[in-house]
């Protein structure tokens, strides 16, 4: 379904309805490039084995994946993989009390505002229309922006034309079977390139 937001037309979101995204539990998320292009490197066959070369922002986009924890200290990953024009990764939200609770929020702040998240200021005042809009602190999408706004502000050095894709894919894992099942496809996903359905 396609609405109407400040005179635009817009998709409308994928999320799934009343779910906290700030929950604890399992995320498979794929993060692609503008147009599937190629930012990340090509995966190569050698003695008939794929595998994937990560060039310089490859390695970026790897990289700072691994260093989510240590922004968001509530987070524990699962498998990730770098693919050629697209990651695919498991975010774990694990918030064990309130006291970690209050430290995430604090930290989520510093790193947003450290990415110059999309909340407006004016004045020192923050604009409540953008607030309202903006992912909530400690949530998927708020990982999700800080990662990729820190991967496009480093590969910019590197190559101004790299873009995200706007979204992001994700799926909530509800039982373990699932969980093992998408750690699989994730370790697999290198191997079975041509059969992934971003190949191109």
């Amino acid at each position: 379904m396609i609405n109407k937001f400040q005179n635009k037309y817009r998709v409308s979101s994928s999320r799934l309805k009343n779910w906290d995204y700030g929950k604890n539990g399992a995320y498979f998320i794929t993060v692609c490039t503008k147009n599937r292009e190629h930012f990340f490197g090509e995966i190569v066959s050698i003695n008939n084995e794929n595998e994937m070369q990560l060039n310089e922002i490859g390695v970026l986009a790897n990289q700072f994946w691994s260093e989510i924890p240590k922004h968001f200290p509530f987070v524990e990953l699962g498998n990730c993989q770098v693919m050629p024009n697209h990651v695919h990764g498991i975010l774990i939200i694990d918030k064990k009390n309130i006291v970690d609770n209050i430290v995430v929020d604090i930290v989520a702040d510093i790193v947003v505002e450290t990415l110059q998240c999309n909340v407006s200021t004016e004045n020192g005042i923050k604009n409540d229309k953008m607030s309202k809009i903006s992912p909530k602190r400690g949530t998927i999408s708020t990982i999700l922006r800080s990662y990729k706004s820190v991967v496009t502000k480093n590969s910019h050095y590197l190559n101004t034309n790299f873009e995200w894709q706007e979204r992001f894919h994700d799926n909530i894992i509800r039982d373990s079977a699932s969980f093992e099942r998408i750690q699989n496809y994730i370790e697999n996903n290198v191997a079975r390139w041509k059969e992934d359905k971003f190949y191109n």
